[in-house]
Order: structure tokens, then C-alpha cells, then sequence
């Protein structure tokens, strides 16, 4: 690669791995060619605007009604901001409320626009939010959840087991790709790889659907390696073997999963 330094001692240099991100998200194709990976890129999923903003507007409108706004993901803040800016408003409008997030990279997402999450707990996931949160009085306390059109329900239930109103608004879609490149499906049903990654349980059931179950077969001697558990439990739910787990989720703690399963010598569950 043009401009790249490989250190031929590096335990991702010339492996073959595969990730699902979705198309345009090059984040985590750029850490591993840093690491010397050959990136099979097989987006799996697409983020598209909702089918209907008008729960999501409607919501914004009165913002002034939410004790706190809760972002599980940066596809959820884009979207809010997206739709403050149609109805012209700017990011200001939720200093109003707490903020909430899940992840530093929904952190940061509102940090471009000058906001700064209030809670965002150390371990990535809904049940360590909803920790987080249940030292403070969330009683009749009207909550916005704006998130992907289909999410696991564990943080709405959670949030209204405290006590509080929870409005959950769709503000992305989360599709199936398609038109894959000939060389990367067949690397995938040939099962040519070194490793897969998953960033999330959408990744995993629509990769499914795209190989097909023939190609699931293939991969049965793939590392398999998962952003965090609720990943990994879909992965084994859709009979993967899942070789690591990110300690961190994150794609940095993706990264290192990696580094540490493939480097010489390492013993991995998945292969």
C-alpha cells in the first residue's frame, strides 16, 4: 500500500479480514491497513433515513419537555441534527436536557456539535447505562430515545422500570446491502479468510441473509471476532463460532481482539 510501513512482525500484516461496516464507514478498514491487513470490505447493512420523521419532529418540537435525551449510537445524533437543522433549529436546542450516550463515539458525535454527554458509562452497552442512570430520580421523568427502527429493548424497558416516560422515536433505518463486489462474495462463500469482524447485531443477521447458510458452513473455520457479548450472542444465535470478543467495545478494542488472536501462537475458540 502507497505511503504505508508495514512491520512484517505485526500479527494482522497480510491477513485477509472481512468487515461489515456499512458502505462509506472506512473507519475500521483504515485501522486495519494500518496494521498491514488485506480488507475484504462485505457491508451488510445501510443506514437510511426513517421511513417517517414525523414522530421524530414532532419530538424535537417540544424538546423543552424531556428531563433527558439518550443517544445509543453517531447514526442516532446525525439524524437529530439533521432534523433540528430542518426545522430550523441548531444543536443548542438539547443543551436543554441531560444527555446521555452510549459509547465514546456517540460522545464525540455530539461533541463535533459543541454538546457534551452528561452520563456516558465506561462499559459500552445498554445494561451499563441504564446502571448509570439508576441512582437519579427518573420518576415521571419524559426521557427521548431516538435510535434505529429496530434495537433491543432492554434500555427503553429499563428506563421505564425507573420510573420514567420513555419516548422511543425511529430516527434511522437499518437496511440490507447489496450488490456486493464478485471477489468479495467469493471470498466469503469460499471461506478465504483469516478473520470477520461484526460491529453489531444488525451486521451479523444481514450478513446471514447475504451469504446464505452454504457460506456459513465455509466460515466454519474463520476467526470470528465481535465488537462486544451482544454481538457475540447473536453471531452463536446465527451458528458462528465466535473466536474473540473485544475487551473495549470499541473499533480500537475490535482492533486489538484481533492483534491478539492472530498474532503466532495464539489459540482462538473460532478456528
Amino acid at each position: 500500500m502507497t505511503g504505508v510501513t508495514i512491520d512484517v512482525e505485526q500479527a494482522l500484516a497480510g491477513r485477509r479480514i472481512l468487515v461489515t461496516r456499512p458502505r462509506g464507514d472506512d473507519r475500521l478498514r483504515r485501522l486495519l491497513e494500518r496494521e498491514g491487513a488485506h480488507v475484504v470490505e462485505f457491508p451488510s447493512i445501510r443506514i437510511a433515513p426513517a421511513s417517517d420523521y414525523g414522530p421524530l419532529d414532532a419530538a424535537l418540537r417540544r424538546l423543552q419537555d424531556y428531563g433527558w435525551v439518550v443517544f445509543t449510537s453517531r447514526n442516532g445524533v446525525a439524524a437529530v441534527i439533521n432534523r433540528l437543522a430542518a426545522l430550523g433549529r441548531t444543536p443548542a436546542a438539547l443543551a436543554g436536557a441531560g444527555l446521555a450516550v452510549i459509547g465514546p463515539g456517540t460522545a464525540e458525535a455530539l461533541g463535533a456539535h459543541g454538546l457534551r454527554a452528561e452520563v456516558a458509562p465506561e462499559e459500552f452497552r445498554a445494561e451499563a447505562l441504564l446502571a448509570a442512570l439508576a441512582g437519579r430520580d427518573l420518576r415521571n421523568m419524559r426521557i427521548l430515545l431516538p435510535r434505529a427502527s429496530i434495537a433491543r429493548e432492554v434500555l427503553p424497558d429499563g428506563l421505564r422500570r425507573l420510573g420514567a416516560v420513555v419516548d422511543v422515536v425511529t430516527a434511522y433505518e437499518t437496511e440490507l446491502e447489496s450488490g456486493h463486489a464478485p471477489e468479495a462474495l467469493a471470498a466469503v462463500r469460499s471461506g478465504a479468510l483469516d478473520a470477520m469482524t461484526f460491529t453489531s447485531s444488525s451486521t451479523v443477521r444481514h450478513f446471514i441473509r447475504l451469504a446464505g447458510a452454504d457460506a456459513v458452513r465455509a466460515l466454519d473455520g474463520v476467526l470470528v471476532v465481535c465488537i462486544g457479548p451482544v454481538t457475540a450472542d447473536t453471531a452463536r444465535a446465527c451458528g458462528l463460532r465466535v473466536g474473540a470478543v473485544a475487551a473495549t467495545y470499541t473499533l480500537d478494542g475490535l482492533v486489538d481482539a484481533l492483534r491478539a488472536a492472530l498474532r503466532p501462537g495464539a489459540a482462538s475458540g473460532g478456528r
